[in-house]
């Protein structure tokens, strides 16, 4: 169940992280409130982050937490920030995902 909640805290990191982009190239009340919804995915990301790591191992759920955010934050911005999605990104990002999932496998718990 932990790695499900890890798995969530690291979708709401994307969240935070979109909604942080979204935020720079809005004005006024728009701009606001993907501020706010940067806070809410913040918050609700360290929660889940904390709750998963009382019993996966500390390194281990920080990787994968930070993982699934860069791998989610390089996707969101090469589709919806217009990003370069250069053969090298797509390589490392390949790597990246494979760390990720080569750390869950290795994992005790």
């Amino acid at each position: 169940m932990n790695w499900i909640i890890l798995i969530i805290a690291g979708l709401f990191e994307v969240g935070f992280t979109t909604s942080l982009g979204k935020a720079k190239t809005t004005v006024g009340m728009e701009s606001i409130w993907w501020y706010v919804s940067f806070a809410i995915c913040l918050t609700v990301s360290m929660v889940l982050l904390i709750r998963a790591t009382q019993t996966l191992p500390l390194g281990t759920a920080y990787a994968v937490w930070t993982g699934i955010g860069a791998v989610g934050t390089v996707l969101i911005g090469i589709l919806f920030f217009k990003e370069p999605a250069t053969l090298w990104r797509l390589i490392f990002i390949t790597t990246l995902i494979g760390s990720i999932v080569g750390l869950k496998a290795v994992s005790p718990h």
